[in-house]
């Protein structure tokens, strides 16, 4: 019997699942997907966490079980405390999340490990996504909003790049779902939600949307990325299910800069959060 579970925490879902550590897969029978509100109060955020662990857990052995939780930050991820302090969660502000949860549960604290959720992605596909067997990876998350992420070798690390200086504004206002609302009306007068939609449109007006996004997606890797050398760039989120529509250019981009990178999209998307946080867990165990 597995005795790992991986969960991944965000402000309006606890998604988890025991993982197979042998298979580098989540055992999908286990897996639970309940909705939080971060705005609630402690106990109530508490009680749901706790209901959906115990959901999931239920058949394993309690001294033996080892979590892995990715969460959003700010957040003391060494301590479990949460640092989040308007917002979502802000009734959690300064709560040891560790120590609460290994109480709740009748566990160790020893037996809890977290991991900045963008990590966690990058964790979960080179622990049994599109990355394995790379010594090094770069994870770009592309949708509501814009994740990066290094893995070094050892651990994957947030590089919290979204507000890094691009062009008139941030990155993110330039490679999250927002842009192709924002420059489709800007073009068209009309409204999308996001790249979903876009696919509805002309061809002539989808290939314009894409072209100007890889010149952007492409200038950022150029800016932010390649000095990090990586040996593949790992594409997640959303965005990265319409790559094959931006492709081309961005990868033209990059070879017009002297960028010979390897690029993966994601092999396990909305899973990635959840298989990390459990094989980053197993890795602090040893």
């Amino acid at each position: 019997m597995q005795n790992i579970v991986g969960i991944d925490i965000g402000g309006s879902h606890i998604t988890l699942a025991q993982v197979d550590a042998g298979k580098r897969e989540i055992i999908s029978s286990t897996y639970v997907r309940e909705h939080v509100d971060a705005f609630e109060n402690k106990e109530v955020i508490f009680k749901a966490w706790i209901s959906a662990i115990n959901k999931v857990a239920h058949d394993l052995v309690k001294e033996d079980l080892l979590i892995g939780i990715a969460m959003p930050g700010p957040f003391d991820y060494e301590n479990g405390i949460s640092l989040m302090r308007q917002g979502k969660f802000i009734d959690i502000y300064q709560v040891n999340i560790k120590e609460e949860l290994a109480k709740r549960l009748a566990i160790s604290q020893k037996q809890i490990h977290f991991v900045n959720d963008a990590a966690a992605f990058m964790e979960g596909e080179v622990f049994g996504g599109c990355a394995q067997g790379f010594n090094s990876a770069f994870g770009v998350t592309l949708g509501t909003g814009l994740g990066t992420t290094f893995f070094n070798g050892d651990f994957a690390a947030d590089e919290d790049l979204w507000d890094s200086p691009f062009r008139d504004s941030i990155s993110e206002d330039y490679l999250a779902t927002r842009w192709f609302v924002n420059h489709y009306k800007e073009l068209t007068g009309e409204e999308i939600s996001g790249t979903k939609d876009l696919l509805d449109k002309p061809t002539d007006i989808q290939t314009q949307m894409f072209n100007d996004y890889a010149d952007s997606f492409s200038e950022f890797i150029v800016r932010y990325v390649d000095h990090y050398k990586p040996e593949v760039l790992v594409i997640g989120g959303n965005i990265a299910k319409a790559y094959p529509h931006f492709e081309q250019r961005f990868i033209q981009n990059l070879t017009k800069n002297n960028i010979n990178l390897q690029v993966k999209i994601s092999a396990i998307f909305e899973d990635a959060a959840i298989l990390g946080a459990a094989s980053y867990a197993l890795k602090k165990r040893i």
